[in-house]
């Protein structure tokens, strides 16, 4: 009975640490505020346009900023307090949303300005990203890391899940937007003052130059590192070719012959995937072999996504679609730990920010992908070549880039 007592203690070590606790409560909130405000401009946007390209200029919005400021975002993130930075990203989101309500109050018709408003949004997004994930180290030591970063992951798949629902019924019963993003703006302003409570060690960090050496610093140093660099390039190029999330509804509608409730479990089921491996992993560290386990289980990603592919049933999908999530769970998880645990604190700022443009062209380039594949070859073709293609990354990965399979010694302080 004890041991099971210790074993349960040790899978929640991360919360015993304040910091930890509101750090994530900021930011269940922080993505709280997005998601349902996301709902609610998607559905103004295309009622007032009619036109499906319109929700496209939606993503684009917020997608260019990423890359227009990822350099100046990771230097920022740097040389400046991260907490007081995320503050003030958090400040700015709730101004946008407030910009939004404004908007709706005054009765605009025109799409225009919100597409002005979300691309501030993704403004705030790109400097708030690197601050954010290079903050946690800080907070919580290295033994307790990857415990915090399974229990963020399990919150934030959680909050992703249960969001867009949500803002959809609040929307539906309020009948318009306003209220979405009323709450929208408050939930981002109680992000903000969770945030403004964390008490951070000050950690000393060189005040370098601002010069294109040290802007592009972050690039060279993943370069140098091929663990980070191997972990990075492998879920980009994995999540590129195996993005069949972005054809469900052509699976939905025309090859399961379901309804938009039988799209709505399918883009859960990843997501509750990510957060049962996340819970797991909580419990059971990946251990200091934790590189060569995430090649198998982007393998196993693929293979879920042929899996998926060659599926007629809606419950054999939704498994398929289940190990998805929880195979690239593991992933993000290994590619936290190699960055966070192996990347100097003064360093963090501007790698996190060339993940981070990794991560979005891997999600926004993966569905222009899949849809041309498809629009070429036939969804269920493009989905399985899709799925062939993420499992030959793997094989070529771990044969091009064997400092990953042995990324023991930047692991081994979070066994």
């Amino acid at each position: 009975m004890a041991a099971s007592e210790n074993s349960s203690a040790a899978g929640r070590i991360a919360f015993t640490y304040p910091n930890f606790v509101l750090f994530q409560l900021a930011r269940v909130f922080i993505v709280l505020s997005g998601e349902m405000q996301s709902v609610a401009v998607g559905w103004e946007v295309y009622e007032i346009t009619k036109q499906p390209l319109a929700l496209g200029f939606v993503g684009l919005a917020q997608f260019l900023p990423g890359i227009l400021f990822f350099l100046v975002s990771g230097h920022a993130a740097d040389r400046h307090d991260r907490r007081k930075l995320m503050v003030l990203c958090y400040f700015g989101s709730a101004a946008c949303s407030g910009a939004l309500l404004f908007l709706t109050l005054r009765g605009f018709r025109s799409a225009y300005p919100m597409y002005a408003v979300m691309f501030f949004v993704g403004v705030a997004r790109a400097f708030s990203g690197p601050a954010t994930r290079s903050l946690l180290p800080q907070l919580v030591p290295a033994k307790g890391f990857q415990n915090a970063v399974a229990w963020g992951s399990v919150l934030f798949q959680g909050t992703v899940i249960l969001s867009p629902s949500v803002g959809g019924f609040i929307y539906a019963v309020t009948r318009g937007p306003a209220a979405v993003y009323a709450l929208s703006f408050l939930a981002a302003n109680v992000a903000a003052v969770s945030t403004l409570r964390i008490k951070v060690e000050s950690v000393e960090r060189p005040i370098e130059p601002l010069n294109w050496q040290t802007t592009l610093a972050g690039l060279r140093y993943i370069w140098r590192e091929k663990a980070i660099l191997g972990s990075i390039s492998l879920d980009l190029f994995a999540v590129l070719l195996g993005g069949a999330v972005a054809l469900l509804p052509v699976y939905a509608k025309e090859i399961l012959l379901t309804g938009p409730w039988g799209l709505g479990l399918l883009r859960s089921a990843p997501a509750v995937g990510a957060g049962v491996m996340a819970i797991f992993l909580a419990h059971k560290p990946l251990g200091r072999h934790a590189g060569s386990r995430m090649l198998w289980c982007v393998a196993g990603f693929g293979l879920a996504t042929i899996f998926f592919g060659l599926s007629r049933n809606l419950y054999v999908s939704l498994l398929a679609l289940f190990l998805v999530g929880a195979t690239d769970m593991v992933s993000v998880i290994v590619r936290q730990l190699l960055i966070q645990l192996g990347t100097p604190d003064e360093m963090r700022g501007r790698v996190n920010a060339v993940d981070s443009v990794f991560i979005g062209a891997s999600n926004e380039l993966g569905q222009f992908e899949s849809g041309l594949a498809a629009q070429w070859f036939g969804t269920i073709p493009a989905v399985v070549l899709g799925g062939a293609g993420a499992i030959l990354v793997t094989v070529l990965w771990a044969w091009w880039f064997p400092e990953l399979r042995r990324a023991q010694e930047t692991l081994k302080f979070a066994d």
